[in-house]
């Protein structure tokens, strides 16, 4: 049986791999805050912010695949693209809600992410 963290990070991956920007919205905790260590991305504030940043980074990329993955031990986003991490989301939770993301999207980072063939 799934806790309640790992059903609300497949919630969100699922809203993500549809590309629903207000079902995304609707998982974030209203003060929801998100931080990516590249891509020159600023921390984003509240869920419609945060939905905006995630749409750009983990959403909708063709040839990714986006899957829940364990990251730093609890329910977390990998994306692939032919086997090759392009960006790894830990996220922590309150109730029904993500309330926070830590995005790595630095290639020197996710070295340890990429599946072999």
């Amino acid at each position: 049986m799934l806790d309640r963290h790992d059903q609300v990070i497949r919630g969100f991956a699922e809203a993500c791999r549809r590309g629903d920007v207000t079902a995304l919205a609707a998982v974030l905790d209203v003060d929801a805050v998100a931080t990516c260590d590249g891509g020159g991305a600023a921390p984003a504030h509240g869920a419609a912010e945060v939905a905006q940043l995630v749409m750009a980074v983990l959403c909708g990329r063709s040839g990714a695949e986006l899957t829940v993955e364990s990251v730093n031990g609890r329910a977390g986003l990998a994306l692939r693209r032919a086997s090759r991490a392009v960006a790894v989301a830990a996220a922590e939770t309150a109730g029904s809600k993500v309330t926070a993301l830590w995005i790595v999207l630095n290639p020197a980072k996710l070295g340890g992410w990429h599946r072999r063939r």
